[in-house]
């Protein structure tokens, strides 16, 4: 992996990483100063690489990595955790905080925490991609219209949006199920780098809508 796209993968997990360490118990300061040590540390020592030879999950590699660096960690001064110069992942403190109290309050785990935001993280990615997809094509507007059927629960609304677009209903269901065929694809593309085997990414969707079905 080039630095470029292994630097990328750092921003997607960084929040994870964030919810996963406040979960099993530090405090604000602690979690922003864990996470962005423990990413100075993994692109500084390439420990990524090895991810890559093991061509297992990128989300599995990571954690194990991020466990066995905390535990080297907690009794370093703060400041030699973020490694000097600039930091390669930039995380910003308040939305990591906010994101974080809002996510369930009940006991979760911080593995299934950190599961719950690695999901949400790749399917806003790729409704990122597609929204972007959509505005090239000077669609933007129809995008919005539709995308409240993207997860099938705006069904019942299909003849109320042709009459406002003046189209036919037939119309509205083929661009919806376009739109979802390329939502499916966009998304197995994202979680396809997320993971060092191929073979391993029908697995990984399937884990993924798992997660977010609980």
């Amino acid at each position: 992996m080039a630095l470029e796209a292994l630097t990328a993968l750092c921003r997607t997990y960084w929040q994870p990483i964030y919810v996963y360490l406040r979960r099993r118990g530090s405090d604000r300061e602690e979690a922003l100063d864990l996470t962005q040590g423990f990413f100075t540390k993994l692109l500084e020592k390439n420990y990524l690489a090895d991810a890559r030879r093991e061509r297992g999950r990128f989300r599995t590699f990571l954690l194990t990595a991020l466990n066995h660096y905390v535990s080297n960690e907690w009794d370093r001064e703060r400041a030699q955790k973020r490694g000097g110069g600039t930091p390669p992942v930039s995380i910003d403190a308040p939305q990591a905080e906010t994101m974080y109290h809002h996510e369930p309050s009940h006991d979760d785990t911080p593995e299934r925490l950190f599961d719950r935001r690695w999901a949400r993280n790749l399917v806003d990615a790729g409704l990122k991609r597609l929204r972007e997809e959509t505005a090239r094509r000077e669609e933007a507007e129809r995008y919005e219209r539709l995308l409240p059927f993207l997860s099938g629960e705006g069904e019942k609304g299909y003849r109320d949006l042709a009459a406002e677009l003046g189209v036919g209903e037939s119309a509205i269901r083929v661009a919806v199920h376009r739109m979802r065929r390329r939502f499916r694809a966009i998304l197995r593309d994202e979680v396809a780098r997320t993971v060092g085997d191929r073979s391993s990414v029908d697995d990984e969707l399937r884990h993924l809508f798992a997660v977010l079905g609980t």
